[in-house]
């Protein structure tokens, strides 16, 4: 079956290469390191006797915030180096500003082509490896087979998209679930639908989400006064968009207009999913004859009526300063929804739409808890804001509701870091 894989590999990346070129100078940052897709990586230091090395693959941002805590245990209990991939530039530019002191290297993911993933294995050699989410890669799943290496796939998921596309070829999937030495899910859901894909049960384990063990430090109030004074906010109510995607900033500045009609002092913090549409927005905010400020453009010389966050890694502390939150990517057209996880681990009241299906377990247990509305359409949006930001008392009991459900869900790290732990003493270094 790998065989099929490898031949139908080079055909479909010469077919979609236009495509991924094109994304990838539009958002920038690719030419650095551009050789790692091709299995070259920056020179890694020797094995050490006694010191086992970990290949770690996490996609992109927010993968890369989860594993922070992994990171550290591993550096502080010593005895297991961590080669760190990525696969994204925003990802890559988050793993050198905050892993570099955690970590051996940081790398690129290679192209799933066997003669980049079989150069990058000669180069890393690692003694296990581990894929953050749904990183699961037939080629380096196979490298890491014929040279006898464990895989371990943690916080797993597969979101709606993801299990019905591979039910249609189950059959196919039958060499990857082999090569997956442990699949630590992170619900019950999801190790549901691996076993209906195959998987063996007894290498299915649900450790819970990484994500929810997420730490977020805490920014002074001195702190937060100079980020709003920076960003160009006043000193009201701040509505957040986190993540937005197309037509969601526009139902959010509508929202806003709508809420200093009812007398609201307000303001609008944007935070686009890509910064790359910046120029999209800037046309857009121009029509809406709000005043606006771009964080990318350096430091506000006044209050506006609306911020934009235009920068990467920087949302936990843009939470920080909302008093509302809507999570993107979760109104139609679009689909899957942004992360909602930050925001309730910070105690903020959020609104989503209906379109959560990447999140779908965390969205149920956070309206179970009380701690997240859904509106249906951008319509629903807008009523829902200027309720929410004209009742304080309702706002509390958000924040309350997820701050529970924060500390009821805790734990995932443990017991992740409890199967790398013993799979590795298993291993002579």
């Amino acid at each position: 079956m790998i065989w099929v894989y490898r031949f139908l590999f080079l055909p479909l990346l010469l077919l979609l290469a236009p495509y991924y070129l094109w994304r990838m100078r539009r958002r920038g940052g690719y030419a650095e390191n551009f050789s790692h897709r091709f299995g070259g990586t920056d020179s890694l230091p020797p094995r050490r006797p006694g010191v086992h090395r970990l290949w770690l693959q996490a996609v992109s941002v927010g993968e890369m915030l989860a594993i922070a805590p992994l990171l550290e245990a591993f550096h502080r209990e010593g005895g297991t180096e961590v080669y760190l991939t990525t696969t994204t530039s925003t990802g890559f530019r988050l793993a050198k500003e905050k892993y570099a002191a955690l970590t051996i290297g940081i790398g690129y993911f290679p192209l799933d082509f066997w003669a980049f993933s079989a150069r990058a294995w000669r180069k890393v050699r690692p003694d296990l490896c581990v894929l953050m989410e749904g990183e699961r890669w037939p080629e380096h799943v196979h490298q890491a087979a014929i040279r006898g290496v464990p895989v371990i796939s943690i916080n797993a998921r597969l979101s709606d998209r993801s299990f019905r596309r591979s039910m249609r070829f189950r059959a196919g999937l039958r060499p990857l679930s082999r090569g997956m030495t442990r699949v630590l899910c992170s619900s019950k859901r999801d190790e549901q639908r691996f076993k209906a894909l195959g998987f063996e049960a007894e290498r299915l384990q649900t450790t819970g989400n990484l994500k929810l063990d997420v730490h977020i430090p805490l920014m002074p109030d001195a702190d937060k006064a100079r980020l709003r004074r920076e960003l160009g906010l006043g000193d009201g109510l701040v509505l957040l968009g986190s993540s937005t995607w197309v037509g969601e900033e526009v139902a959010l500045v509508t929202a806003l207009k709508a809420a200093r009609e009812r007398g609201l002092k307000v303001s609008l913090l944007l935070v686009p999913r890509h910064a790359e549409r910046r120029e999209e927005l800037r046309a857009m905010l121009e029509k809406s004859g709000l005043s606006f400020h771009f964080w990318s453009s350096g430091y506000a010389t006044g209050e506006v009526d609306v911020a934009v966050g235009d920068t990467t890694g920087e949302l936990r502390k843009f939470t920080q300063l909302a008093d509302l939150v809507f999570v993107g990517k979760s109104l139609a057209p679009h689909e899957g929804g942004q992360t909602p996880v930050e925001a309730a681990v910070l105690g903020k009241p959020v609104l989503h739409g209906p379109r959560m299906t990447n999140f779908r377990e965390i969205i149920r247990t956070l309206t179970e808890a009380g701690a997240v509305r859904k509106v249906e359409t951008h319509s629903e949006l807008i009523v829902e804001v200027v309720e929410l930001l004209q009742d304080a008392s309702q706002r509390e009991k958000f924040v309350a509701a997820a701050q529970a459900w924060h500390e009821e869900n805790r734990g995932a790290t443990e017991r992740t870091l409890a199967v790398i732990r013993a799979q590795l003493a298993g291993r002579p270094a």
